[in-house]
């Protein structure tokens, strides 16, 4: 596949950025090939300024639950751009998204909007720090919740190729504060917060979506939920990808298991840069300026990412809408699975809701340690033959990708079919 503007506007890029891009994984290291550059999006496919198209499994890290462009959140968009596009002053918008959140999460009696996940997920650990009046942040090894600098410990996808999955620039000091666990390890993780007086909080993806779709075992989360309520710890739960993805109630819904902080992001932005944190009120109400937890943002809260976050979340509500999403997940995904336990291939294909993974080189994923023997030459390959067939998956062995409503029946037996093809060849291919 010929892509000569993609080359010459990465080249120039690398001159300007580092990498040539604004965040790790989009620069295809791994893959050792020259990077996607998209101009548009509509539905299920996106088109690369070369103009090639390709349907999208990606859907900008499964913020586009709808798809790319959707009508309704457009109109919504152009309405809001024609009265203003940012005003650093609270906005109708806000107060009617809060609702919205609040009534699908109960968990969540109040929250505050941020910009980023990141930007999230560090606000919730301060104040679960400023809460408790303790320090320690306990955090699961293959965990990623964002790029602050007490959580880059034993990260996900994006730190993989940093030693220890911990990037420089972060003192050890700060380190210090910051306890990598083994996931679903029920042992060790009861054990070790038994053994501290001073967790602040501990905090996880419920079914992490940075080293590829690994749900939590439940018992595991009534664990945690059991030993953090006996020690006053605060449990967070980072629904910043699951959060109306794996369904209208999030993952927290999913298990039935009630955290005391959630961060949300992705989808509740509508396809702009939109998160929140939120959980009891008490703890809440710690924030200035009823408390004295500092957080506050030029953008938080932006009227763009508040009525088409709005606009998104009236869409996911309608009644069948996860039943249809999901099926149509475990719909496209059972053929594979057919074929790769009928020829016992080397491989995990996980999912959960609209999110799944292949796993190269492994039976089954629960921790980050399973990942040991996972066969990210095998991906390269996989992922680069389904890239030059015009299929656009997530460009890491460590990532997730998503389906969206928009996926139309035609491009996913077209994907579908591409894949059973490469598993059908891979014995031929080892």
């Amino acid at each position: 596949m010929q892509r000569p503007l993609t080359d010459i506007l990465y080249r120039e890029s690398c001159t300007l950025m580092p990498g040539g891009v604004s965040s790790p994984v989009r620069a295809f290291t791994k893959l050792d090939m020259v990077p996607l550059i998209v101009q548009e999006g509509k539905g299920d496919t996106i088109t690369d300024v070369d103009g090639h198209r390709y349907i999208d499994f990606c859907q900008s890290w499964g913020a586009m639950i709808l798809g790319h462009a959707p009508d309704p959140v457009l109109k919504k968009a152009q309405e809001q751009l024609q009265k203003g596009t940012s005003f650093g002053i609270a906005t109708p918008y806000e107060k009617e998204l809060a609702a919205k959140i609040t009534t699908h999460i109960p968990s969540i009696e109040k929250l505050r909007f941020v910009s980023s996940g990141t930007e999230a997920v560090m606000s919730a650990v301060r104040l679960a720090r400023g809460y408790t009046g303790k320090s320690l942040i306990v955090k699961f090894k293959g965990h990623f919740h964002g790029h602050s600098d007490s959580l880059l410990v034993q990260a996900g996808s994006g730190a993989t190729h940093l030693p220890q999955a911990t990037s420089k620039g972060i003192p050890e000091a700060l380190i210090a504060l910051t306890a990598a666990l083994p996931f679903n390890d029920m042992e060790t993780c009861r054990n070790f917060i038994r053994s501290r007086d001073d967790i602040a909080a501990v905090l996880l993806e419920p079914i992490a979506g940075n080293m590829g779709v690994v749900p939590a075992k439940r018992e595991f989360l009534e664990m945690l939920r059991d030993e953090t309520e006996r020690k006053k710890i605060v449990l967070i739960f980072d629904e910043v990808i699951t959060g109306f993805r794996v369904g209208l109630h999030g993952a927290q819904g999913h298990y039935g298991i009630v955290p005391d902080l959630t961060t949300l992001g992705k989808i509740i932005g509508g396809g702009f840069p939109g998160s929140a944190f939120g959980g009891r009120r008490e703890i809440m109400d710690e924030i200035a300026p009823l408390g004295h937890v500092y957080h506050g943002g030029t953008h938080s809260g932006s009227p763009l990412a508040m009525c088409c976050g709005l606009e998104t979340l009236r869409a996911i509500e309608r009644k069948g809408f996860f039943e249809a999403l999901n099926e149509k997940t475990e719909n496209f995904l059972k053929p594979m699975r057919e074929i790769a336990a009928r020829k016992k291939l080397p491989i995990a294909i996980q999912s959960a809701g609209s999110m799944f993974s292949f796993f190269f080189g492994v039976e089954k994923v629960m921790g980050r340690e399973d990942l040991a023997l996972l066969d990210e030459e095998r991906f390269k390959h996989f992922f680069k033959t389904m890239f030059a067939q015009g299929v656009y998956l997530s460009p890491s062995a460590y990532e997730a990708h998503f389906l969206s409503s928009a996926h139309t029946d035609e491009n996913l037996a077209k994907a579908q079919s591409a894949i059973c093809n490469y598993l059908r060849q891979i014995p031929d291919l080892l």
